[in-house]
This record gives C-alpha cells, sequence and structure tokens, in this order.
C-alpha cells in the first residue's frame, strides 16, 4: 500500500516535471518563432505599412505584415512610429490594427497543429483555434465599414487621449523574459541571420513541445484536472475574461495564453464555449502594455493609436460576446471538416494568412 502511494506520487510528481519542461520548449519555440520572423519581415512590413492610405488595403497589410512578423506590437510599434512621424493619419492606422489583430492568430492555429494525428482531438483543437481568427474577422467585418464613414473608434481614442495625456504610465517587463530570453538568445546567436532554418526550427520545436505535453495530459488524472479547470479557471463567462486578460496582460503576449488553451480543449478537459470568454479577454489584454508604454512616451498620437487598438476589441466583444453562437458554430464547422480532411486546415492558414491578404493588396492598392 505504502509502496503504491509512494509510487503515485513519484509519477505525479515527474508528470509535473516533464509537462513544465514541455511548456518551456513551447514557450522558448513561440519566442524563436516570432524573432525569427521579425528578422526577416520587420524590414518588409515597415515598408508595407508606408505604402497605404487606402482602408481595405490597410486591413490586409496589418494582417500580412503582422503574420509575417508573427507579433501584433511590433506591427502597432510601426505603425505609431509612422503616424507619430506624420507619414500615416490615425484614420489610416486604424485598419492597419484591425489587420494586425486577425494576423497575430496565426501561431495559435500552428499550436493546434500539435493534436494533428488524432482526428477527434484536432476536430476539437483546431476550432478552438481558430475562433480568434473568426471573431477578429466578423468584428472586421462589422467596424471597419462604419470606421471608415462615421469614425467612431478615432474619435473615442481621440478622447480619452485628452483625457489620459499627462496622467504617466507604468513600464512592466514580462517574467516570462528572464526565463526565456537568455537560452533564446544563445540559440539566435548560434543561427545568425539565417532566419528561414531558424523558423523551420522553431516550428518543429513548437509542434514537438505540444504533441509531448498533450501526451503527459492524457497520462495525467484527467478527471481531476477537468474538475480544477471547470471549478476554478473557468467556472464562468467573467472569470474566464479576466483570466485572459490578466493572464496576457502579465506575459505580454496573446500567442501565449491562447495557445495553451487549444491544448486543453483538444484533450478535451475543457470545451470551446468556455474558453471564448478567455480568448475575448486576452484578446483585450494584449493591448494594455501598449497603452502603457505608449503613457509613457507622453506622445499623443502614440496614446491614440494604442487606445484605437483597445476600443476595437471592445467594441467586438460588446457584439459577438452576446452573439457568441455565431463564431463558435463556424469554427465547429470548419473544425469538423478539417478534422476529416486535415489538409483542408493547412488551406485555412496559407489562404487566410497568406493568399488572401497579398491578391487584395495586389488588387485593391493598384
Amino acid at each position: 500500500m505504502l509502496y503504491h502511494k509512494h509510487k503515485t506520487v513519484f509519477n505525479l510528481l515527474s508528470d509535473v516535471c516533464l509537462s513544465l519542461f514541455f511548456l518551456y520548449l513551447f514557450l522558448l519555440g513561440i519566442e524563436l518563432l516570432s524573432c525569427s520572423l521579425k528578422g526577416f519581415g520587420t524590414g518588409f512590413a515597415r515598408t508595407l505599412i508606408s505604402t497605404t492610405s487606402n482602408p481595405f488595403t490597410a486591413l490586409f497589410i496589418g494582417m500580412l505584415a503582422t503574420a509575417i512578423i508573427q507579433s501584433s506590437s511590433v506591427t502597432t510599434s510601426i505603425t505609431v512610429g509612422f503616424v507619430a512621424a506624420g507619414t500615416l493619419t490615425v484614420s489610416n492606422a486604424v485598419p492597419i490594427i484591425m489587420g494586425a489583430n486577425i494576423g497575430t492568430t496565426i501561431t495559435c492555429v500552428i499550436a493546434s497543429f500539435g493534436h494533428f494525428s488524432v482526428e477527434k482531438e484536432f476536430s476539437k483543437a483546431f476550432p478552438a483555434a481558430i475562433v480568434h481568427d473568426i471573431f477578429n474577422i466578423l468584428s472586421v467585418a462589422v467596424f471597419l465599414p462604419i470606421e471608415i464613414f462615421f469614425h467612431p473608434i478615432e474619435r473615442l481614442s481621440v478622447f480619452l487621449t485628452a483625457f489620459l495625456l499627462g496622467r504617466g504610465g507604468v513600464t512592466f517587463q514580462s517574467p516570462l523574459d528572464n526565463i526565456i530570453d537568455p537560452i533564446s538568445k544563445r540559440i539566435l546567436s548560434l543561427f545568425g541571420e539565417h532566419y528561414l532554418i531558424l523558423a523551420f526550427v522553431s516550428i518543429i520545436l513548437v509542434v514537438i513541445a505540444i504533441t509531448f505535453f498533450v501526451k503527459i495530459l492524457r497520462r495525467a488524472s484527467a478527471e481531476k484536472f477537468e474538475s480544477l479547470i471547470d471549478r476554478y479557471l473557468f467556472k464562468n463567462a467573467l472569470t474566464a475574461g479576466l483570466l485572459g486578460l490578466c493572464l496576457t496582460a502579465f506575459v505580454q503576449s496573446s500567442s501565449i495564453t491562447t495557445s495553451l488553451v487549444v491544448t486543453l480543449v483538444g484533450t478535451q478537459l475543457t470545451t470551446i464555449e468556455k474558453v471564448f470568454p478567455y480568448t475575448l479577454g486576452a484578446n483585450l489584454g494584449t493591448t494594455v502594455t501598449a497603452i502603457l508604454a505608449a503613457l509613457v512616451t507622453g506622445n499623443v498620437n502614440a496614446i491614440t493609436v494604442a487606445l484605437c487598438h483597445s476600443i476595437f476589441n471592445a467594441f467586438g466583444i460588446t457584439v459577438w460576446y452576446p452573439l457568441r453562437k455565431i463564431p463558435i458554430s463556424m469554427a465547429k464547422k470548419l473544425g469538423t471538416l478539417s478534422g476529416k480532411k486535415r489538409l483542408l486546415a493547412f488551406i485555412y492558414i496559407v489562404a487566410i494568412f497568406i493568399i488572401t491578404p497579398v491578391i487584395a493588396i495586389f488588387v485593391i492598392g493598384r
């Protein structure tokens, strides 16, 4: 009896240690992927962003630039820089930020491929990943036309900027930086400027880490873990939303926080309905850092653009949370199709994040 008890404790500790190890590898892979894409994409993104005055072109430029460099923060920062320099107006910046909101979700979709080998799991993980895309796409469909004609986001941002200007800000560094940066910097120095190779290695690392993390979750006591998740983490919509907002503001990356819950849905420890409010909270939480940084600078345009990002996400939540059945059902239908024909998942990524914006930029921008 004592032997079995010790064995159970040992197994539990080993599962915890292994899960933390593969979680670290996953976070490291996400960081390396982001750094590699920034390496060969930031200059391209800067060129793209500086070349538009058409709101629809701006939308797809923000989407493509962010999908390439995999950082809405970088896209927003570049956009703020151009606005501050007078190269872009705030009106032109808003569609770029809307596009950046869509483009940044590609990491979450990549994370779902850790479940690719198991049809049942992938058909649940993939919808949990793309519901973030669908929410952002639907929000753009509603608010971009309104913004073009009436500018409510820009006007509210200008009003709030006048209220906040001169109040100062708070600087904050993600604790993950101290854990991941030492290793990521060494790996980056080994690869030098071979960013394409690093991106390939990073994607493999992310998929491997998620795959083994999932196996450990399966092996662990799923019933106890599921009870913990239901009782505390996703107890209700408000709790889940606040968790997503606070956790994303804390680690300063919606890609990381949303990718983690994809695994929970894939292993059936929770459902897409329960993580949807969490995803919306994460979408809002990712704008907190930009607002704090903008307040520190005291630059009027920087604050206005940062607030545009937050207000757009807040408007999206007010519309699509009450109508949540629409994005959730759309994600589920795509997930069911992709589970049966998994090639569709690859087609989805390429079509949504690459082909559509490239064609739109070429056609509209002519």
